[in-house]
């Protein structure tokens, strides 16, 4: 199963390698990433496969959120199927 995570909020350093090791140490695999900086905000957008991932898809969204709201970020995790079906047009 793929999915898709969502980072926005202030840049800081180490945003990118917090979100990165969480998914490392959960056994998932980064497919395509794309980050840009607007202004003083930092957003990010990655494509992940979960079909290694060593927790269940509502653990893994819970310990991303939790360390977004420690670092004052928005990060959130659908999965794609989802994600395409709510920005069809």
């Amino acid at each position: 199963m793929r999915a898709i995570v969502t980072v926005i909020g202030k840049d800081k350093i180490g945003i990118i390698a917090g979100v990165c090791s969480i998914l490392a140490e959960h056994q998932v695999n980064i497919l395509d990433i794309s980050q840009t900086i607007l202004q003083e905000y930092f957003t990010m957008i990655m494509l992940v496969d979960l079909s290694r991932c060593a927790v269940p898809f509502e653990e893994l969204s819970r310990i991303l959120k939790e360390w977004g709201e420690e670092q004052a970020l928005s990060i959130r995790i659908q999965r794609e199927d989802i994600f395409n079906a709510m920005h069809r047009i």
